[in-house]
């Protein structure tokens, strides 16, 4: 995954609406609050753009040409969750698609609709990204500082978060109590934990990382597959 970009740099709003006079409206709208507006007249040109790393939502018009709103709804749910959906619609579109698309989604707004309305959809989808994002980078740096480890340190990490002594932990590995504490200083350090229960947390958070991302697989930290 790439880097997530920095915090300074313009929150992006995709829009993707095959009428070329509501591209054009939106992106004026959306350049004028200072975030920087990607429009689409097509689902299939805006999926075969890179995902950013930048607070970003999606202004979606549910019936276009190549694919509903719906199907590009699915594609985001697996690989950019972090970008929140507006629904915009024609009145004949409603009946049969807002039941399907409502749930997943933002907002879900019927042309025409007011602008300042939408802004504030967008600002609160903008904040939700950042918010997204920013768990996600949390996310990645603890994994980083777990992939560090020793497998020996790693074995040590998982029996002091059990509530081990230092002794059960020697016993247990065979090792002596001076060789756990040199294990346990290192993991200290590397997973830059202030405290045992800091190393608590960030073990239950690599753990139901696992288990969301891998259920099939063992989740327990000391597998070393975080």
């Amino acid at each position: 995954m790439a880097s997530i970009l920095s915090s300074q740099a313009a929150p992006m709003v995709f829009v993707v609406d095959d009428d070329v006079s509501v591209r054009e409206s939106l992106e004026y709208l959306i350049r004028f609050e200072g975030w920087d507006p990607v429009t689409f007249g097509s689902a299939r040109d805006f999926l075969a753009h890179p995902r950013v790393f930048v607070p970003n939502c999606l202004v979606l018009d549910v019936s276009l040409p190549d694919l509903n709103g719906l199907e590009v709804q699915e594609r985001i749910a697996t690989e950019m969750h972090e970008m929140p959906i507006i629904f915009i619609a024609g009145y004949g579109d409603v009946p049969t698609t807002v039941r399907a698309v409502k749930p997943g989604a933002q907002e879900f707004f019927t042309k025409p609709f007011n602008d300042d309305v939408l802004l504030t959809a967008i600002r609160v989808a903008l904040e939700r990204s950042r918010i997204a994002l920013s768990s996600e980078a949390r996310m990645k740096a603890l994994r980083n500082c777990y992939a560090s480890l020793t497998g020996r340190e790693r074995q040590v990490m998982s029996l002091i978060v059990s509530a081990r002594s230092n002794r059960h932990v020697g016993n247990e590995l065979g090792i002596t109590e001076v060789t756990v504490k040199a294990h346990r200083g290192k993991v200290m350090e590397k997973m830059k934990a202030g405290s045992v229960p800091d190393l608590v947390e960030m073990a239950g958070r690599l753990s139901a990382h696992v288990l969301r991302r891998k259920p099939s697989r063992e989740a327990a930290i000391d597998s070393g597959d975080v």
